[in-house]
């Protein structure tokens, strides 16, 4: 046996604000005004501003990761922006989120899935995120395309939209439909049962 631990995969990098049009995604995905929507794994709340200003004021965006930094950025935006729909703080999706049953119509993770199987985090995260979602409500995921580009994770910890689909259906999720979201991107939207 090794001395040397496994290296986890690091659950923040960077942001995907040069390579993904948030607004095109969030409308590809059906977010509309009035919407209850968590942004898990934020990272600099890019998703989650430009959601804010779709949901508009009779929604709410809840804006979580693990990263303090990002968070502390992000809260300090929302505050000089007066962003008065967004919740910010520190939350870890594969742990408890602070978050009532059945409360959110749409679960948007991006860029974050691939770590969290990679870390044998993802059944808690699927299971807390089939917690807080609304029955038919909408489970959205951006991830790398599993080819070969020039940014991005590893190839091996990439995921097919097919492997996505399996890992969420034990969950009860379904598969509504797969869309590009960028030259390295897939989304794939999935409804709670």
């Amino acid at each position: 046996m090794s001395n040397v631990s496994e290296k986890k995969h690091e659950h923040k990098g960077r942001s995907s604000r040069s390579m993904l049009d948030a607004r095109k995604i969030l409308k590809d995905i059906g977010l509309k005004s009035g919407d209850q929507f968590l942004d898990a794994g934020c990272g600099d709340g890019y998703f989650s501003e430009a959601a804010a200003e779709i949901v508009g004021p009779g929604g709410q965006v809840y804006a979580f990761d693990v990263d303090g930094d990002g968070i502390g950025r992000l809260q300090k935006e929302i505050a000089e922006k007066k962003l008065a729909n967004i919740e910010a703080g520190i939350a870890d999706v594969s742990r408890l989120l602070p978050l009532a049953d059945e409360s959110v119509d749409v679960v948007f993770i991006s860029n974050v899935l691939h770590g969290l199987v990679a870390n044998g985090e993802w059944e808690r995260a699927l299971k807390e995120v089939a917690r807080v979602i609304k029955p038919h409500g909408k489970l959205a995921i951006v991830e790398f395309k599993k080819n070969e580009t020039p940014l991005g994770p590893p190839l091996s910890i990439r995921l097919s939209p097919e492997e996505v689909e399996m890992l969420a259906k034990g969950y009860g999720f379904s598969k509504v439909a797969v869309k590009e979201a960028g030259p390295y991107h897939y989304s794939i939207i999935l409804e709670k049962w």
